[in-house]
């Protein structure tokens, strides 16, 4: 089964259930989780003599699929498994790198003057953008899959003319610049945040304007998670929050070993700068944390500013003392895995080969400071 079928199956709720042989600890650390999802772990080295011992843990009439890190694993386990009579089943196509590298794209937003759609790393929790207006199309937070964003903006008979990077990405890396080399577009980041290559400062810029739009880089910068974070409002309508807000979250603000200092500025950015934008403007985040409880019934990931201020207590903590006081008591939570080599490359500082970023990108995102359910 291809990870593209088995993000439909998650998005669409239907029943699936996962037999994970990779390692207890990888599996706890990180796994292919839903709605409709039911999943449970037995290592591969406890299968590799039969697997009777485990028919009656297995469902009768449900799709069964085997899951590993690579394929190898569950292809042998899915083969016992049917030689022992098991019906519906399926190993997932390349393993769990496969997973964690799927876009499951999504309408987010029409009108007359643009299109958005919503790329959903559904194994990953990171989210980029395109935003399509006339001939031309704007990418927000590129992964490195680039394929992805081409295919999309030659179907829709456009070329991407700008790509911006709403802050030095931690737990992904970035395909922003290489994107923009590849097509010929503009590329932008914030100078802060110590890119070593020739990029577009953001510093320079209050808007970014093509065909119907204008993309507002808010005029006073939202930084907290990163110090040259930065929020993107097009058209005074979608506010694509980078790893700023999150739908049910704020962004971290302790990678950098400074959560206090930082604190001050994601307060700033809360009470100050985002509080003057409208209710109904609809957030674009970065990042989700659980795909069923930011999804919405539009099928993307967002919802209206003043839905997740009324419901995010981070977003109501309004003394600036007791704000900081939370962040720093939350600051000791896990890192994302290898954030300091994937920081190095997105900075232009170090280089790597294909599977050394498959390497370094494998597990879920850890970007969010806090969430509520």
């Amino acid at each position: 089964m291809l990870a593209e079928e088995v993000a439909n199956l998650v998005v669409n709720k239907k029943p699936l259930f996962i037999l994970d042989v990779r390692n207890e600890s990888d599996y706890k650390d990180w796994k292919i989780e839903g709605e409709a999802v039911q999943s449970i772990n037995i290592p591969y080295f406890d299968l590799i003599d039969g697997v009777d011992h485990i028919l009656d843990q297995l469902p009768k009439d449900e799709q069964i699929l085997v899951v590993c890190a690579k394929e190898g694993s569950s292809k042998f386990v899915a083969e016992s498994l049917e030689e022992a009579g098991v019906e519906n089943l399926a190993y997932l196509s390349g393993g769990m790198k496969s997973w964690s590298e799927y876009l499951y794209k999504a309408e987010v937003y029409k009108d007359e003057n643009v299109k958005v759609y919503q790329f959903i790393r559904v194994g990953k929790g990171c989210l980029s953008y395109m935003v399509i207006s006339g001939e031309e199309a704007l990418v927000v937070d590129a992964s490195r899959f680039l394929d992805v964003y081409e295919i999309v903006a030659a179907n829709e008979g456009v070329k991407i003319t700008h790509i911006v990077d709403s802050h030095l990405h931690a737990d992904h890396i970035s395909g922003g610049k290489e994107l923009a080399d590849r097509v010929g577009a503009e590329y932008y980041l914030m100078k802060s945040e110590g890119a070593v290559f020739d990029f577009n400062p953001l510093e320079n810029f209050t808007n970014i304007e093509f065909e119907k739009v204008s993309l507002e880089v808010l005029a006073v910068k939202t930084p907290g998670h990163t110090p040259g974070s930065v929020s993107f409002f097009v058209n005074n309508k979608l506010l694509f929050a980078g790893d700023t807000i999150f739908v049910g979250g704020l962004g971290r603000p302790d990678l950098g070993g400074k959560a206090a200092e930082w604190a001050e500025d994601l307060y700033d950015t809360v009470f100050e700068k985002v509080a003057k934008i409208a209710d109904d403007v609809i957030v674009l985040p970065g990042h989700y944390a659980s795909l069923d409880d930011e999804m919405n019934e539009h099928g993307f990931v967002g919802d209206t500013l003043g839905n997740i201020r009324a419901r995010n207590e981070m977003m109501q903590t309004k003394v600036k003392a007791e704000f900081i006081e939370q962040v720093v008591a939350n600051a000791n939570s896990e890192t994302p895995p290898n954030f300091e080599e994937i920081v190095a490359i997105n900075r232009g500082n170090m280089t790597a080969d294909e599977e050394k970023k498959q390497e370094l990108e494998i597990g879920p995102n850890r970007c969010a400071l806090h969430h509520t359910h």
